[in-house]
C-alpha cells in the first residue's frame, strides 16, 4: 500500500465491514446477506491492493483497461440491484393495494 488513497479506501471498507456486522448483530442483515456484502467489501479491497489484478481480468476478457471492467461490472450489478428493487416495490405496492382493499370493504 504505497498511496494515501489506498490506505483511506481500505479504512473504508473496514468500517464497512464492521457496519455489515452492526446489521446481522441487529438482525437486520440475513447470513446470506451479510457474507455477500463481506464478500463484496473483501474484493474491493483486494482490487485496491492489488490493481494490477483487473488489469489481468481485463486482458482475459478482452478488454482494454482494468478500469473499464471494473466500471462493466459495476453497472451490471447496479443494474441489477435497481430490478430486483423494482420488482419487490411493485410486488410491496400489489400487497399494499390488497390489505387496503379488504380493509375497506369491511
Amino acid at each position: 500500500m504505497n498511496q494515501p488513497i489506498q490506505a483511506l479506501l481500505i479504512l473504508i471498507f473496514l468500517i464497512a465491514i464492521s457496519k455489515v456486522f452492526m446489521r446481522y448483530r441487529s438482525e437486520d442483515l440475513s447470513l446470506k446477506e451479510t457474507v455477500v456484502w463481506i464478500l463484496f467489501w473483501v474484493l474491493a479491497g483486494v482490487v485496491v491492493i492489488q490493481p494490477n489484478l483487473t488489469a489481468r481480468v481485463a486482458e482475459m476478457l478482452g478488454v482494454g483497461r482494468g478500469a473499464d471492467v471494473v466500471v462493466y461490472i459495476s453497472l451490471v450489478v447496479l443494474f441489477f440491484i435497481v430490478f430486483r428493487l423494482v420488482i419487490k416495490i411493485e410486488k410491496l405496492n400489489r400487497e399494499i393495494t390488497k390489505v387496503i382493499r379488504e380493509k375497506a370493504l369491511k
